[in-house]
């Protein structure tokens, strides 16, 4: 069974076929958000302390971690803040992180800042990255995240994305990485402008399961780009994912569609023993009213919910 381990100072975690899914907080990344890449460049990390304790307190098991605030001059200006980055992330929590960078610049200073077996995000089949990243991996011991693109682009075929996260799993073992340090990321497609980017995820994640044994993951809110109603859709997304074997995404755990879809993926997958989680985290929500009943003036009271808590937890005394 595949195991990929990532480990902070003091905890563990393991991405594997056999485990709950993985949640990789994607929250600390200012890729599209003005306001914290500005607050990022100039010393503030309020938002990036606050984005840490939700994204924890929702559940998140690894924290990825980006300081990619600008384009200009990335080699120069992301290191020295990768590292700021992390040293502050770590001195408020013992989750695992996840190093996230194109610059392997950054990559270097984030894996000489993160203390225990971070998780490197990425590598892609790109030769130059290939030569440039690898090494850094082996180096350092470390997982590393492999995305299936190289330098001509993403391929809209499945058969050509798994050939290169084959070629990364291959020549990765040059270096004596094992598969088992190698999450694969097939790379999801808007579904609104590719309707097979579903079926051909499911599909993928089979082969590199089956074929290469290796753990995946992926950017999960793609899936729903441009699309209405856009949380619900990354939510089935999800939970199709994992039925298919995806062991993690990278996702905001903030989002309770998302996270109820996991958690009840786990239960179905057979990864949430005896349904334990879920029986702990729900057991004494009440439900909410369907619309019809709320229509109809039909919606229980609080004093209806209060009284059927208190029988439930009469029965489970006796």
């Amino acid at each position: 069974m595949t195991h990929t381990l990532i480990a902070s100072a003091t905890r563990t975690h393991i991405i594997g076929f056999d485990r709950p899914f993985t949640v990789i907080g994607e929250r600390i990344n200012p890729t599209g958000r003005k306001k914290l890449a500005a607050e990022m460049q100039a010393g503030n990390f309020d938002t990036v302390i606050k984005d840490v304790l939700a994204q924890v307190a929702a559940g998140a098991h690894i924290l990825d971690v980006n300081a990619g605030v600008t384009a200009v001059n990335p080699n120069e200006t992301e290191p020295p803040l990768m590292r700021q980055t992390l040293e502050i992330v770590q001195s408020i929590t013992d989750l695992p992180l996840c190093i996230d960078s194109s610059v392997s610049s950054a990559l270097k200073a984030g894996l000489e800042t993160a203390k225990g077996r971070p998780l490197v995000n990425s590598v892609t089949g790109e030769e130059e990255k290939l030569e440039a990243i690898l090494p850094l991996v082996a180096k350092y011991n470390v997982p590393v995240v492999a995305i299936s693109n190289d330098e001509t682009g993403i391929s809209e075929d499945p058969d050509v994305r798994f050939a290169v996260a084959k070629k990364i799993v291959q020549r990765a073992a040059d270096f004596g990485i094992k598969p088992e340090d190698i999450v694969v990321d097939p790379l999801v497609m808007p579904i609104g402008a590719m309707g097979t980017a579903g079926q051909q995820v499911f599909r993928l994640v089979r082969r590199l399961r089956e074929e290469l044994k290796v753990n995946t993951t992926c950017g999960a809110s793609n899936i729903g780009f441009g699309m209405p109603n856009r949380r619900a859709l990354t939510g089935y997304f999800l939970a199709m994912a994992a039925s298919h074997g995806m062991t993690s995404a990278i996702m905001n755990p903030l989002h309770d569609e998302d996270m109820h879809a996991i958690f009840g993926a786990n239960v179905l997958n057979g990864t949430d023993a005896h349904c334990r989680f879920w029986n702990n985290k729900f057991r004494d929500l009440a439900p909410a009213p369907s619309a019809a009943a709320q229509a109809s003036g039909e919606a229980s009271s609080n004093e209806d919910i209060a009284a059927r808590r208190a029988a439930r937890e009469s029965r489970r005394r006796r």
